[in-house]
């Protein structure tokens, strides 16, 4: 094969070197005279097929199928050279010439190139840029991006501008590679992200991806799978066809797929057998997303039965227009119709693909009417060689010097300086001389006899990026609402995406739970947890922000509680002052003395506890709330059970155990035993404060929307302990009052002690019954209550009563009532 390629290239080059051919008329299209030239290649005939060579033969591009949108790209060259010439000011008293080929085919048209980097008929790689003068000063084309890489390299060593206007491979911006390679196209690259926007703008993510087998497809697939990662935009089917591929089988897999949105990223030829073939199998309601090289396509609108396939969004250059353009075709059809079609068809026999036998007949309306995407690309490459040339002639507004040693390598250095408007568009070049972009989104019209291209959106990067589509132009064919082409049914807000399969934009919903959101943007597949300080109800899409709350001071009811509190502490001190100011008195005897005045001070220091429960919670304030009250209250209960003790002793003891009594009173039992409970008391509390403090908490799982600032109860075993003994010394305390409910009147205490301790019981057991049942940062205010009930339970009932008779029946308190109170008891108990 190599063989065979090396005798076909010399062949070639042989033909046109040493054969010297006489054209007719019609060569004026191929070539001009100018000061400096220009070479140009463009497709005027398509190889459709492509069959096995088995003798060394060149390739004559007028043996195969007509191209003329090629011949229409020609014209356009022509006519901006003429433009150029005919300027005053931009190369003024300066000619350009040019030098055009057929380059019909990929890997076969050397012979073109070798003319244009060859000087005087030779090619000399090894003489130095400053010396070599090849036959052009730049060239622009070929169409197409595996035609320009095959022969790039031959024109790139001598750092010959390569001004393409039809080659979109993104592996042509490497200028390592290609040093020399300029393009007024966008690359592939600008072009699938523009695809990228229209798929994203409508919210599709289920997309196929069409392409041919060349350089062209495969670099634009592999930068559509590149760019589509994290878009949330699925590549459901991907195939690059030949000419002779099975397109029907294709397109019944996208198909049955259910893929409602085909990219077709190919040649023209390619193009055109996909839709035929979509027309032939029926395809219906699909979206066509055309690339820039069939996006203006005139025949496809044609065909029959093409809207029924669905809708053809296409991408090209804004600006497709060249005035004066259509003046100069006209010119130039009447300028051709002055000779005979006999001496303008030129002969099958010529070779060097300079031989175009249609070219003569089509008409001006033809070649004005063809499809006109790359026109502007043209006439700005043209236009940057021009500009190239003016700044290294260094002309001015009125003449040009004509420079022997203008060198072809001397123009790419101001290439890349050029910033000039052109009709509209500003014409300048990036670091890897790639150019704006200036994109437009055309719908087709196929319901009109001619076709009809309609710009419904504008894709821009100069002066600043800009995408947007008026959705209000596009017609959809599907009740006119936006075609579905999705793996799935996007899911409701709060519902995360479950995978299912291997494309990620096929799942099933899932909605979160409670104090969990899913966040779009962040990661679809994932309900993630709302912070401590935040909630959520399922499904939801955020967190809020939980609510703090716990006790505060400034409550109304707080206030009334502490009120409370502050009174009962300074009603206790009163009583504790008249208590200790008439401490000598039968009454104050009879309640105990100086037991009497513990009692009372302890009651004191248990009503301060109170105000541990008001205010944010701190480690400090868990601890004290219930340690102070529980050990406090305690020895007051203490005092309590060995008073009643002591007064049944006295009373029905004695006499039946004088050795226990004796011994009880010689050894202050009364003081031993109020010592020894508190001792065991103040070691269980400290246990308790110890192994398991109380200690703030974050109640954040029993209301949704808010944070409970509360105190932990601690351990359950050692909270159990210290309450268990304050409980059982009352309850002593009861069964003694109870054996002396009989007693003098003035030494009874049954009553008072019993209602005070029932009080004390039950304010405890509504308040663990609320505990248990109810959470609530009130909670802590019925803790409180709780306390002050206690207290008041024996205040109210044990001192009120003895206070009242201090102050207002002092007859009472006197020795003699008493000793008649005991008289009659004696006398009663006789009696009995």
């Amino acid at each position: 094969m190599l063989l065979s390629r090396i005798c076909v290239f010399l062949l070639c080059f042989i033909n046109c070197s040493f054969f010297k051919i006489s054209w007719p008329h019609s060569i004026s299209d191929f070539s001009l005279e100018g000061d400096y030239l220009l070479g140009g290649l463009f497709a005027l005939h398509e190889i459709d097929q492509v069959t096995s060579i088995f003798t060394p033969e060149t390739t004559e591009c007028f043996r195969h199928s007509t191209s003329t949108s090629g011949y229409q790209m020609l014209q356009v060259m022509r006519f901006t050279v003429e433009e150029i010439n005919n300027s005053t000011t931009l190369l003024p008293n300066v000619s350009l010439g040019y030098e055009i080929f057929d380059h019909c085919s990929n890997t076969k048209n050397f012979l073109s190139v070798l003319s244009f980097v060859s000087k005087n008929g030779s090619i000399k790689p090894k003489e130095k840029l400053n010396n070599y003068q090849p036959k052009v000063i730049a060239l622009t084309g070929p169409y197409g991006s595996t035609r320009t890489i095959t022969i790039a390299p031959l024109i790139t060593m001598g750092l010959i501008p390569l001004v393409n206007y039809g080659a979109s491979s993104y592996a042509l911006s490497n200028k390592i590679q290609y040093p020399s390679f300029v393009r007024t196209v966008p690359s592939n690259k600008d072009l699938i992200e523009m695809i990228i926007h229209i798929i994203r703008w409508f919210g599709w993510n289920w997309v196929a991806f069409l392409g041919s087998q060349d350089s062209y497809s495969s670099d634009g697939l592999k930068l559509f799978n590149k760019y589509i990662s994290n878009t949330g935009i699925c590549l459901a089917y991907q195939e690059g066809l030949s000419l002779n591929a099975n397109y029907r089988q294709t397109l019944k897999k996208i198909d049955v797929l259910n893929i409602n949105v085909i990219v077709v990223f190919a040649v023209p030829q390619y193009a055109v057998n996909i839709i035929k073939t979509a027309i032939a199998e029926n395809i219906r309601d699909k979206v066509w997303i055309a690339s820039e090289t069939w996006a203006m396509n005139q025949q496809l609108p044609r065909e029959p039965g093409i809207g029924k396939i669905g809708t053809v969004i296409g991408i090209t250059e804004r600006l497709l227009s060249l005035p004066g353009f259509d003046k100069f075709i006209y010119k130039d059809r009447r300028t051709i119709n002055g000779y005979s079609t006999e001496s303008n068809v030129q002969s099958k026999n010529k070779t060097c693909n300079q031989v175009c036998d249609y070219c003569p007949l089509l008409t001006a309306e033809e070649i004005i009417n063809e499809n006109p995407s790359f026109s502007f690309a043209i006439y700005a490459a043209i236009y940057t060689i021009a500009h190239a040339l003016h700044n290294v002639l260094q002309c001015d507004m009125n003449v040009c010097p004509k420079n022997p040693k203008a060198k072809p390598y001397m123009l790419m250095g101001e290439m890349k300086k050029l910033d000039f408007p052109l009709n509209g568009r500003q014409v300048k070049y990036d670091e890897n001389y790639d150019p704006t972009i200036s994109y437009a989104v055309v719908l087709w019209h196929t319901d009109v006899n001619l076709p009809q291209f309609e710009m419904v959106g504008t894709y821009d990067t100069y002066p600043e990026t800009t995408f947007t589509i008026d959705n209000s132009l596009l017609p959809w064919l599907n009740n006119d609402s936006v075609p579905f082409s999705n793996c799935s049914v996007e899911c409701k807000p709060g519902y995360s995406r479950k995978p299912e399969g291997f494309h990620s934009c096929c799942f099933t919903c899932k909605k979160c739970p409670r104090n969990s959101y899913v966040d779009y943007s962040r990661d679809p597949y994932t309900c993630f947890p709302c912070l401590e300080s935040e909630w959520s109800d399922e499904g939801s899409t955020a967190c809020k922000t939980r609510i703090v709350v716990y006790l505060e001071s400034a409550e109304i009811s707080s206030i009334i509680v502490m009120l409370s509190a502050t009174c009962l502490i300074i009603l206790l001190i009163a009583i504790l002052c008249l208590f200790a100011y008439n401490f000598n008195t039968p009454v104050v005897k009879s309640a105990g003395g100086s037991m009497c005045l513990l009692m009372l001070m302890c009651l004191i220091m248990s009503s301060i506890s109170v105000f541990f429960f008001f205010g944010k919670p701190t480690f400090v304030f868990c601890l004290l709330r219930n340690a102070i009250f529980a050990f406090f209250f305690t020895i007051c209960i203490s005092c309590l059970t060995v008073r009643s003790f002591q007064i049944i002793c006295v009373f029905k003891m004695a006499a039946q155990f004088p050795k226990l009594h004796s011994l009880w009173v010689k050894h202050n039992g009364q003081w031993l035993f109020i010592a020894f409970s508190s001792f065991i008391h103040l070691i269980s509390c400290v246990i308790w404060m110890t192994v398991s403090p109380d200690k703030p908490i974050a109640d954040s799982w029993t209301f949704k929307d808010q944070i409970m600032l509360m105190c932990e109860m601690g351990n359950a075993i050692t909270f159990t302990i210290v309450v268990f003994i304050s409980w059982f010394l009352g309850l002593l305390c009861l069964i003694f009052s109870y054996m002396g409910r009989d007693l003098p009147k003035n030494y009874n205490e049954a009553k008072s002690i019993t209602f005070s301790l029932i009080l004390y019981y039950l304010s405890w057991i509504v308040y663990f019954t609320a505990y248990l049942s109810v959470k609530s940062k009130y909670i802590m205010l019925l803790n409180a209550m709780a306390q002050i009930s206690s207290i008041n339970g024996i205040l109210f009932s044990y001192f009120i009563t003895k206070s009242y008779i201090i102050i207002f029946q002092p007859q009472k308190n006197t020795a003699a009532y008493f000793q008649t109170s005991i008289q009659n008891y004696t006398q009663t108990i006789s009696r009995t």
